[in-house]
């Protein structure tokens, strides 16, 4: 977004103002849809599935009771790999959702600095004199 001539200044800091405000709401929805989201994995026999939230934290394991058929050992590795996978499947949708957001973010125009506010003034002076 290039800085305008001073007597644009009003025009260009509300549309400053629009997309910065834009850029908030993509990010508010952005943490919201990843609060909402659910990864989920099921063992290749469909006997243990879990799930697990947009932060990684486990939401949901279910064991049919077929799968205690299985040795203490094969049932601990089957739970334990269902319960990372549902993890990572969550992970890498809220990762989706970060870089997107991101994404959209980097089209924010650059902050103004003292280097806008001090040309101003100057101008405002050599305009006086």
């Amino acid at each position: 977004m290039p800085v305008p001539a001073p007597e644009q200044d009003a025009a260009f800091l509300a549309e400053y103002t629009k997309r910065c405000q834009e850029v908030i709401r993509d990010l508010h929805a952005a943490q919201t849809a990843i609060g909402q989201l659910e990864g989920r994995a099921e063992s290749a026999d469909g006997l243990v599935s879990a799930t697990a939230n947009g932060q990684g934290r486990v939401t949901g394991l279910n064991i049919d009771p077929r799968a205690l058929r299985m040795n203490e050992r094969e049932l601990s590795r089957v739970v334990t790999a269902v319960l990372q996978t549902a993890q990572a499947d969550a992970t890498r949708q809220a990762q989706e959702i970060a870089d997107e957001a991101s994404r959209r973010a980097d089209a924010l125009p650059e902050p103004l600095d003292e280097t806008f506010v001090r040309a101003r003034g100057e101008q405002a002076i050599r305009d006086l004199i």
